[in-house]
């Protein structure tokens, strides 16, 4: 299994341990409220707004999303499941791992065709257009 396929199925555990099944992915619940003691809990409301980026209205739930990603990877279950060795010095894959989590394969290709596009994505899953394009391009 390579490593983008091994993120995927990072990805996709995470969901099932949090019982995630329909978009939009809780990003919040899920920072506030680890499972299994998997994170350290995080209150989203502390964050200074410089974090944050505003460039879309769903700009900030990449940005917890991205914040999440930190969290699972540095993490005793993180370093476990090998993730932290896979983006711990590469941004590209803590990006995508993110795109990942908050557009799961699954939920993405059990859209019907006509829906795998970034708007009506960005709207489904509750991100930025130009994020749901990437994860369709990385999809295809």
């Amino acid at each position: 299994m390579n490593q983008i396929e091994r993120l995927e199925a990072i990805a996709q555990e995470i969901l099932d341990i949090f019982e995630v099944y329909a978009p939009p992915v809780p990003i919040e619940l899920m920072l506030q409220h680890p499972r299994r003691e998997m994170w350290e809990e995080v209150d989203p409301a502390q964050l200074s707004g410089s974090f944050l980026s505003l460039k879309d209205r769903y700009s900030p739930r990449m940005s917890l999303t991205r914040l999440l990603v930190r969290h699972i990877a540095s993490s005793a279950w993180g370093h476990e499941v090998g993730l932290f060795d896979i983006v711990q010095n590469n941004i590209d894959h803590l990006n995508r791992f993110a795109r990942m989590l908050i557009m799961p394969r699954d939920m993405v290709l059990g859209l019907p065709a006509s829906n795998r596009n970034p708007t009506i994505m960005s709207n489904y899953f509750e991100v930025p257009p130009d994020d749901a394009e990437k994860r369709l391009t990385e999809l295809i």
